[in-house]
C-alpha cells in the first residue's frame, strides 16, 4: 500500500514485507533512525510540513551555500542561518528604530536601493495587533532582528530534503537546475570527489570500498586455492530443485520431454474485444440461473448474434432484459419503489420493457448509459453499440446478484451442496470400512485354511502311527504266546477263540480311528471351500457394484453442478493467462493476464497441443494440466458435438443459398439467424 509494488511470487512478497518491518530505516528529512519503513514514511511526511519556507529571493543564496559544502550538518545550518539573518527581504517582520517610540515592530514593503550598508527600505510600522500605523523609509542600520527568522533546527530538515548525499553536500539535479546552480565540483575539491554517471562520489570512500572488495577477492582466491589443495570432495554440491516451483523460475532441463508448440487461440468474435468478458459473464449467469429467471437457456453464439443485431425488439434480448427486470421488481427494493412512483404497468411486456429499462438506467445514474435513454425510449434500442448493450446487461446482473431472492437461492444452494458433500463423504467412509472388513476376513480365512490343513496332516500321521503300533503290539503278543498257542492247540480250543476275538476287535478300533481322522480332514476342507465360495461371490458382487459406484459418483457430480454458485477458471499458465471452460458451450476460452485479449480453442487437436505444451515443473501449469485432464473427456465430447452441429449448420446454409430467388427462404429460415426464432417457453405468467 506504500510502495505500490506488484508481486507475482508470494514468497518474494513475504520477504519484502519482512524487510519493510525491520527497524533499519531512517527518516530522510529529520534524520531519525531505527524505524520501520512505514514509520520512516510517516516521519518524513510530518517533518516535511515543518520545513521552513525560505523566500524565493533567498533560496538561491541558501542553495549555493549548501552545494559542495564539506561542513557538518550543524555548522552548515549555522552558516546558512547567519547569511539569511544578514539579508533582508520583502515581507520580513522585524524591529526598527523609530524616532519617537524607539524600537517598534515593522514589516518591509519595498527595497529602494541595493547595496550592503546604504540600502534603504520602505517599512510599515505595526501596532500590537499587527495593524499598519504608518509607513516610513529607514536605513539598514535602523533595522534589527530580535529573533533569527531561521533557526538551526529548522534548517537541518531543509538541508536534508534538498540534497541526495553529504560530505560533500550535493543538491538534487532538478533543484540545482531550477535555481541555475552549477553542478560541477569546485577546484578546491579536485582529488577529493569525482563524478560517475552524473552522481558525485567521495574518492576516499570509493578507495576504501575498492580496497575492501579487493581484500574480499584475495580472500576468496586463497580460499579457492585451499579448497583445490584439500581435494574435490570438499566442493559444495548443488542441491536438487524440488518441483513444482514458480513457472517463471523453471529452466529447461536435460530430462524434459519435447514440449509441443502452444496453439494460437481464435479471436473471431463479433463483439469488440473489450466486451468479450461482459458477454461471457452475462450469458453464464443467465444460463446458470435460468430456472430462477424463468428464462429458457440459449447458446452463446445466439446471444452474441442477438447483441450485434441492429433490429428492434429481438425476442432473445427482450426476454433477457425482462427476466432480469422482473426479478428486480419482485425484490421490492429501490427499483421497486421507483417503479411504483411512476405508475407503470404491472406486467413487463414486449411493448413496455424499454420503459422499465429506462427507469433502471436513471436509478443507477451512470453517465455513459444515461445519454442513450432518449434513443431507447424512441424504440431504437437495436442501433445501440454492442458495448453499451453489454454494459447495461452487466449492471443489471450486478444489481440482481444483490437482491434477497438471489441471495436466498445461493444460500439454499450452499446448504444443498454441503449435504451432498457430506453424503458423498459418508458413503466413501462406509465403503472404506467395508473394504477393510473384507480384507480382514480374507486374511483370517487364509490363515484358518493353512491351520486346518496342517492339523489334518498331523492327525492323519498320528493315527497311522497309532494303528501301526497296535499291529506291532498285537504281533508281539502273538509272538510271545506262540509256543503256548501251538502247544495247546489240540488240547485248548477256548483260548484260541479268545485270542482271535481280541485280534478282530483291535482291527475294528483301528479302522474307526482312521475313519474319524479322515472325516475331520474332510470337514476342514469343506470349511475352506465354503469360505472360498463366499469370497468368490463377494468378488462377483463387487464387480457388479463397480458400475453402480461409478453411476453414484456421476450422480453426485451432476447434482453438485446443478447447484453452481459461480464459474471458476480451470487455471493459469506460466504467463498468468486464465483458461475458462463453460460446459454449455464446449469451447475453451483464454483470457490474457490484463483481461484485454480473449481467444478460444474449438477442436480436440488444439486441446491436445495445449496439454502437450504445459510444463508440470511449474506450479500454475501443473494445476492447469490436472484440471484439463479431469474434464478432458467431457471437453472433447462437447467439442465433437459442437463440430457436428457446425457442419450441419454449414450444410443447411449451403442448401439455402442453392435455392432459386423465386423460392428464396425467409430470413428466419437461415441457420445464421436462428436467434430470431427464440421463444421463451419458461416465461412466467
Amino acid at each position: 500500500r506504500f510502495t505500490k509494488e506488484i508481486f507475482r511470487d508470494y514468497q518474494i512478497y513475504l520477504n519484502r514485507i519482512n524487510l519493510y518491518r525491520q527497524r533499519i530505516w531512517t527518516c530522510k528529512v529529520s534524520g531519525k533512525g531505527n524505524l520501520t519503513y512505514e514509520e520512516a514514511l510517516v516521519s518524513e511526511k510530518h517533518a516535511t510540513k515543518k520545513v521552513p519556507e525560505i523566500p524565493k529571493e533567498l533560496m538561491a543564496m541558501a542553495l549555493c551555500t549548501i552545494q559542495f559544502s564539506m561542513l557538518s550538518l550543524k555548522d552548515l545550518a549555522d552558516k546558512i542561518a547567519a547569511k539569511l539573518q544578514e539579508t533582508l527581504f520583502i515581507g520580513a517582520v522585524l524591529h526598527g528604530n523609530r524616532k519617537k517610540s524607539g524600537l517598534c515592530p515593522c514589516k518591509i514593503l519595498k527595497v529602494l536601493e541595493e547595496g550592503t550598508v546604504k540600502t534603504k527600505y520602505e517599512v510599515a510600522w505595526l501596532d500590537r495587533n499587527k495593524k499598519v500605523i504608518e509607513t516610513a523609509i529607514v536605513n539598514r542600520n535602523d533595522l534589527i532582528w530580535k529573533k533569527s527568522p531561521f533557526s538551526r533546527n529548522s534548517l537541518k530538515p531543509f538541508i536534508r530534503k534538498s540534497t541526495y548525499r553529504s560530505f560533500p553536500w550535493v543538491l538534487h539535479d532538478k533543484l540545482a537546475e531550477k535555481y541555475q546552480i552549477s553542478r560541477d565540483p569546485p577546484q578546491d575539491l579536485e582529488g577529493k570527489v569525482f563524478i560517475q554517471d552524473g552522481i558525485v562520489y567521495n574518492k576516499r570512500k570509493k578507495d576504501a570500498m575498492d580496497v575492501e572488495e579487493s581484500g574480499k577477492l584475495k580472500k576468496k582466491k586463497v580460499e579457492g586455492e585451499e579448497a583445490e589443495a584439500t581435494g574435490k570432495n570438499n566442493q559444495q554440491k548443488e542441491e536438487p530443485i524440488k518441483y513444482p516451483i514458480d513457472d517463471l523460475l523453471v529452466q529447461p532441463g536435460t530430462d524434459d520431454p519435447v514440449f509441443k508448440a502452444r496453439p494460437l487461440p481464435s479471436r473471431d468474435f463479433k463483439v469488440p474485444m473489450d466486451c468479450v468478458g461482459d458477454l461471457l459473464m452475462v450469458w453464464d449467469f443467465c444460463s446458470s440461473y435460468c430456472k430462477l429467471l424463468h428464462l429458457l437457456p440459449f447458446s452463446l453464439e445466439d446471444f452474441e448474434n442477438a447483441i450485434c443485431h441492429k433490429g428492434s425488439n429481438v425476442t432473445l434480448i427482450v426476454e433477457t432484459h425482462s427476466s432480469l427486470l422482473r426479478l428486480l421488481k419482485h425484490d421490492k427494493d429501490e427499483y421497486f419503489s421507483a417503479v411504483q412512483k411512476r405508475t407503470r404497468a404491472l406486467k413487463i411486456t414486449l411493448t413496455n420493457w424499454t420503459e422499465y429499462l429506462c427507469d433502471f438506467i436513471e436509478i443507477i445514474n451512470i453517465g455513459d448509459f444515461s445519454t442513450n435513454i432518449t434513443t431507447i425510449k424512441r424504440g431504437h434500442y437495436g442501433i445501440l453499440d454492442a458495448q453499451v448493450k453489454l454494459g447495461i446487461l452487466r449492471e443489471l446482473v450486478n444489481q440482481v446478484l444483490g437482491t434477497d431472492i438471489v441471495r436466498e437461492k445461493l444460500a439454499e444452494y450452499v446448504e444443498e451442496r454441503q449435504v451432498l458433500f457430506a453424503t458423498k463423504r459418508g458413503e466413501a467412509l462406509e465403503e472404506g470400512r467395508k473394504k477393510r472388513e473384507k480384507e480382514q476376513l480374507k486374511a483370517k480365512s487364509v490363515s484358518n485354511g493353512v491351520m486346518n490343513g496342517h492339523s489334518a496332516d498331523i492327525i492323519g500321521n498320528n493315527q497311522h502311527l497309532y494303528a501301526n503300533g497296535n499291529h506291532i503290539g498285537q504281533n508281539g503278543q502273538v509272538a510271545k504266546k506262540k509256543g503256548e498257542v501251538f502247544s495247546a492247540r489240540p488240547n485248548n480250543p477256548s483260548k484260541r477263540s479268545e485270542s482271535s476275538h481280541s485280534i478282530i476287535k483291535s482291527k475294528e478300533t483301528g479302522k474307526k480311528k482312521n475313519m474319524n481322522a479322515e472325516s475331520q480332514a474332510e470337514n476342514a476342507m469343506d470349511v475352506t471351500k465354503k469360505e472360498a465360495l463366499i469370497l468368490l461371490r463377494d468378488e462377483k458382487n463387487t464387480a457388479a457394484k463397480r458400475s453402480s459406484k461409478e453411476q453414484r459418483r456421476e450422480y453426485f457430480e451432476r447434482e453438485i453442478e446443478k447447484r453452481i454458485l459461480h464459474t471458476n477458471p480451470l487455471g493459469k499458465d506460466r504467463d498468468y493467462n486464465r483458461y475458462w471452460w463453460f460446459k454449455r458451450d464446449g469451447r475453451m476460452f483464454v483470457e490474457s493476464s490484463d483481461s484485454k485479449q480473449w481467444g478460444y480453442y474449438c477442436c480436440k487437436e488444439e486441446i491436445d497441443l495445449l496439454m502437450g505444451s504445459l510444463n508440470p515443473k511449474g506450479e500454475r501449469e501443473r494445476a492447469l494440466q490436472k484440471q484439463v485432464e479431469r474434464f478432458y473427456s467431457r471437453i472433447c465430447m462437447e467439442l465433437q458435438k459442437r463440430s457436428k452441429d457446425l457442419a450441419n449448420r454449414i450444410a443447411l446454409e449451403e442448401a439455402v443459398q442453392r435455392r432459386s430467388t423465386r423460392v428464396r427462404a425467409l430470413p428466419r429460415e437461415n441457420p445464421a439467424n436462428a436467434f430470431l426464432n427464440y421463444v421463451n417457453k419458461w416465461k412466467e405468467d
